[in-house]
């Protein structure tokens, strides 16, 4: 049986289910794209090939073998997208609780079922249908639960507004010893610089008490300070619109001194090296215009 245990973002990792690349189906149409980064790249010619994401969830699996972490990978369908492992289930404690997520992914959990078949039944939970929640937006921080939603009235006219307020209420319900806060989030359907599409995409904790920020994905101010309330000015990274774009804030850590991050994300790795933290370069661009990036990839099963 798997011991599941996930309080934070940054404690030791023991086991994680890392999505696949492998058959991942051809370019989608303009039609099928779930967000407004993944459809620039349609549009311009230049959406990933999968040999070029392959090669990059290689080099993220290799440096969970270098660290000692069990990693449990997707049983493969044929001709569909099975990278963001992130968005499809997620862990809270011991608890883990499937999302709601966009009908025609459904099958996505099918293929992680035998990681499923190893956790106390008790322990899985469904939530009713009308809850919306992904695991992008359920960012855990020892007894606080941070969650991204969207409160505009159009949410239903989103696709790229994942979580609703009976989301985070949900969550509220189900952990009353913990401080949930929810951050209404920026969305856009056409412009990717413009676009949280979870929490994670605009704001992740590193280590023990710092964290990557982006101010402007926040749609209310007084969310974003309840952040710099709660973690100090000093001991937050802000990235840029365009760093944003390129999704630095969705870098992953391995424990509260170890993360994986993108190569090319020079000014926030040169931060992260003067603070004392060991950084795993990767390549991951080709992955990243799908608008997703190392913590949408993963799925933390077991921390310390």
């Amino acid at each position: 049986m798997l011991q599941l245990n996930v309080k934070n973002e940054t404690s030791r990792l023991r086991a994680v289910v890392l999505g696949t690349a492998v058959s991942n189906g051809p370019t989608p149409t303009v039609d099928e794209a779930y967000d407004p980064k993944s459809l620039e790249h349609i549009l311009a010619g230049t959406y990933p090939l999968e040999k070029d994401m392959v090669r990059e969830m290689e080099a993220v699996a290799r440096v969970f073998e270098k660290y000692d972490v069990q990693v449990f990978r997707p049983h493969l369908i044929e001709d569909c997208n099975q990278i963001f492992a992130r968005d499809i289930a997620f862990v809270i404690d011991d608890y883990f609780i499937k999302a709601n997520i966009l009908p025609d992914r459904e099958k996505e959990l099918d293929a992680i079922q035998y990681v499923v078949d190893q956790i106390d039944p008790r322990k899985v939970i469904r939530p009713p249908e009308e809850v919306h929640i992904e695991g992008g937006d359920v960012m855990l921080w020892n007894d606080h639960i941070f969650v991204g939603t969207y409160k505009g009235s159009d949410y239903p006219n989103y696709i790229t507004a994942r979580t609703n307020m009976q989301g985070v209420q949900f969550i509220k319900d189900m952990f009353p010893n913990k401080k949930v806060k929810e951050f209404d989030l920026v969305k856009s359907k056409i412009e990717p610089r413009d676009n949280a599409l979870h929490l994670d995409c605009c704001f992740q904790p590193v280590g023990k008490n710092k964290g990557i920020i982006y101010k402007s994905g926040f749609r209310e101010e007084s969310d974003y300070m309840y952040l710099v309330d709660l973690f100090g000015k000093e001991n937050l990274f802000h990235i840029t619109r365009e760093e944003m774009y390129h999704m630095n804030s969705n870098i992953f850590s391995i424990a509260d001194d170890v993360v994986i991050s993108e190569q090319n994300f020079t000014r926030l790795n040169a931060w992260l090296k003067s603070n004392g933290f060991t950084v795993e370069e990767v390549p991951y661009a080709e992955i990243a215009k799908q608008e997703g990036l190392l913590r949408c990839s993963t799925m933390p099963l077991i921390r310390d």
